[in-house]
């Protein structure tokens, strides 16, 4: 079937599912296939359990004479991907992916939050970072959202290629690169690469900027050429940065600061000699934030979020009780108290 006519399908139905187990009323399924299972035999169940349609890519599971539930094409993935990528396209909604080693999950979280005192936000919900997750995040955007914020994982290289293919973000954050999942990639230039995937995206078509962490010099290389937003825990004490000539080199700065509290708390700034790109005015002043995060290891996830934030016209004192608010509960920087131990 024509992928137009399965887009203005899908805009009739409410919201797609993969998962045959989970088929709410009027959902559109699509039939994955994977090494242990066929989506396609469970098409049927899918449309019983209360989806209005099936995509599907075995000409078999069709009734005889034909059903107009089910709509067949060559390959239910790629037309998912494709799916996804004209619904973005369609919508035009401003988008900021976020990939990395690490944190991840927690910056787009935090990020989404921060954004969120403003803008109507879409974010990608726990870890859907893949081939899969990506397009179905994409395919939950609705015209009244403003901002969207995507994370994408690799395991592989071109991983992140694709994935930015199909999104096609406006703007790129990279939060570290690390060696991970060096069996997939085959080195550490490996996941290099593959994460620069990103910030190569918006370096040929011409979009940005680039949000980098200046403690991360492979960030800082892949970023080479871009726009950049940069933020970092710099070399000076955040309330003495604004002053010194170094500032230039920090766009977002700030450090963990002691506090009583097992929580990280820290100061961060703008830095004064940043063109602000939002229409907010600017607040070179420190300002001070206590999260619900443990670890110092979360400053610069923090510090992303602030970026972001400041770049996109999010008032400080909006950032400051965003952060402060954010509790996590993914599993990630929690404090758990048990009977007997913390």
């Amino acid at each position: 079937m024509d992928l137009n006519q399965i887009y203005r399908i899908f805009l009739s139905c409410n919201g797609v599912t993969t998962d045959s187990r989970h088929c709410p009323k009027g959902s559109l399924f699509v039939a994955l296939r994977g090494e242990n299972f066929d989506g396609n035999a469970y098409a049927a169940k899918a449309l019983e359990a209360g989806s209005a349609y099936a995509v599907v890519d075995r000409p078999e599971v069709v009734p005889v004479g034909g059903d107009p539930r089910y709509l067949l094409t060559d390959n239910s993935l790629r037309t998912l991907q494709a799916l996804a990528q004209l619904h973005r396209r369609t919508l035009g909604t401003r988008m900021l992916a976020i990939t990395g080693t690490n944190g991840k999950t927690t910056t787009k979280e935090l990020v989404a939050t921060v954004l969120a005192r403003r803008y109507r936000v879409l974010y990608t919900e726990g870890n859907l970072n893949n081939h899969i997750g990506v397009p179905l995040t994409l395919l939950r955007l609705r015209p009244e959202h403003e901002l969207a914020v995507v994370e994408m994982g690799a395991s592989h290289p071109g991983d992140i290629r694709e994935l930015v293919d199909i999104a096609e973000p406006d703007m790129g954050l990279i939060t570290n690169v690390g060696r991970a999942h060096l069996l997939g990639f085959g080195s550490l230039e490996g996941v290099m690469r593959t994460k620069g995937e990103l910030f190569d995206y918006l370096r040929q078509s011409g979009r940005g900027p680039a949000f980098v962490c200046q403690d991360d010099e492979r960030v800082q290389t892949l970023a080479e050429g871009l726009e950049q937003v940069r933020y970092g825990s710099g070399v000076l004490p955040a309330e003495e940065a604004a002053a010194s000539d170094d500032a230039e080199g920090y766009d977002v700065t700030g450090h963990a600061i002691d506090s009583h509290s097992p929580y990280l708390s820290l100061l961060w700034q703008c830095s004064p000699l940043w063109p602000c790109a939002s229409s907010s005015p600017r607040e070179d002043k420190p300002h001070k934030v206590h999260t619900h995060l443990i670890g110092d290891y979360n400053l610069p996830n923090v510090l992303a979020a602030a970026a972001v934030g400041s770049y996109l016209g999010v008032p400080a004192a909006d950032i400051n009780e965003a952060l402060e608010a954010y509790v996590p509960s993914n599993n990630r920087s929690q404090l758990v108290q048990t009977a007997h131990n913390t």
